[in-house]
This record gives structure tokens, sequence and C-alpha cells, in this order.
């Protein structure tokens, strides 16, 4: 069962997310959330799997939320929820944990693979969305921290492979045909990517290609 808390300050919202949710089996909503604070109280309590996070709302806003709760022990899998698919607040609230964003306006089938590939964990939400906004937005960024670089210098030449594939929003076994291994193999690299990255799933492994430089913004 995927637990999963709604953070959305329109009641009307929520009511329209928790009855697709609901009525998928394997998926549960234990709660509802009207502000960011709030949503930092019921996670701390409900304990979901996945938070559906608006990225607006009263008293502390999802940004802040989000950077809050990933920064938990045993933290939740923030999905953020946003009307407009390169809303300005995104690209950071992807930077302070989340896993991905889901326009509001998507139909029942997306909001429901959404909640079931954050869960897992293994994936991106929306692969071509959401590369296109983290390229929009690393065009803005700062310049790359000394540690990220360093980081990267620890990879082998075939994870950087990986990596950059990973960054494009291709699947395991999309990267798989295209270096010509194993899926296994793939997924034997991408979860040393994660450890040796430092990065809590693959949506921070490609916003940390971007901002190195790894790979430029628009490249194929």
């Amino acid at each position: 069962m995927i637990d999963v808390l709604l953070a959305d300050d329109q009641e009307l919202v929520r009511t329209g997310f928790r009855m697709i949710l609901e009525s998928e089996p394997g998926i549960k909503v234990v709660g509802e959330a009207t502000t960011g604070r709030e949503a930092l109280t019921l996670s701390a309590r409900l304990r979901p799997a996945v938070v559906l996070m608006d990225i607006r709302m009263p008293e502390l806003d999802g940004l802040q939320a989000t950077r809050e709760l990933t920064a938990r022990n045993l933290a939740p899998r923030v999905v953020i929820l946003t009307t407009f698919d390169l809303d300005e607040y995104v690209f950071e609230a992807l930077h302070s944990g989340a896993s991905g964003f889901l326009l509001k306006t998507a139909p029942a089938d997306q909001l429901l693979a959404a909640v079931r590939i954050a869960a897992a964990g293994d994936a991106l939400l929306s692969p071509p969305i959401t590369r296109r906004l983290i390229e929009h937005y690393a065009q803005q960024t700062r310049t790359p921290a000394p540690d990220q670089q360093r980081r990267l210098d620890q990879l082998t030449a075939r994870e950087l492979d990986v990596l950059k594939l990973v960054a494009r929003g291709l699947s395991n076994q999309e990267i798989a045909q295209a270096l010509v291994l194993a899926t296994t193999t793939v997924k034997s690299h991408v979860a040393s990517l994660l450890a040796k990255l430092g990065t809590r799933d693959r949506t921070q492994l490609v916003i940390l290609a971007y901002e190195t430089g790894l790979i430029q913004p628009g490249a194929q």
C-alpha cells in the first residue's frame, strides 16, 4: 500500500486528487494539508510514502516545506504540483530534494503513475518535461561548487556514460540498449552513481549533471 499525503490549499484540487488516487488499488490518501507547515506536521505523524506538494501555499510555501521534509530521516518522496510547466520555483524544489513535478492539469493516469514511480524511487517523473525544466533553469544557475567537480572526478568512464544518459531522461532499459549492457548492469551503475555522488534519486543526478556542465542545455 502506498500512503499519500495531499498538500494543497485548494479544497477542490485535494478532493479531485483524492478521488483519483483512492480509485486505484494499492494507493491510500492518509491525510490532507492546507499549508506547508501542516504538511510537515502531518508527514511526521502519518509517515506517508509520497507527498503531493503544491508549490504555492500559505504559512510555508512548498519550496521550504520540501527542503525541510527531504532533510528528515526516512523522508517521503515529494512530488511538486504546479499550474505552470515552467514555474520559477520548481527547479529550486527539485534541487531541494523533490523527486519530480506534475502539472495540475495532468490526466488521471499520469497522476497515478507519478505516485507509483515516486514511491519506487527508480525513475524520473515525466522525463521530457522534467528535463526541459532543468535545462531552462540550469542556464541561470551559479558556477558549480568545487566539491561537485570532485565527486564527478571519482567516477569511472562507464559511470560517466551512464550519468550522461540518465541526465537525458533515458530509462535503465534505454541506457542498456544504447551502451550494449545488461539492464541489471545499468541498475548497478546507477546505484553506484547515487552512492558516490551523494544523491538520493535520479532527479538529483540530472541536476548535478547540468550544474557541473557534464551535460549542456539543449544537448542530445
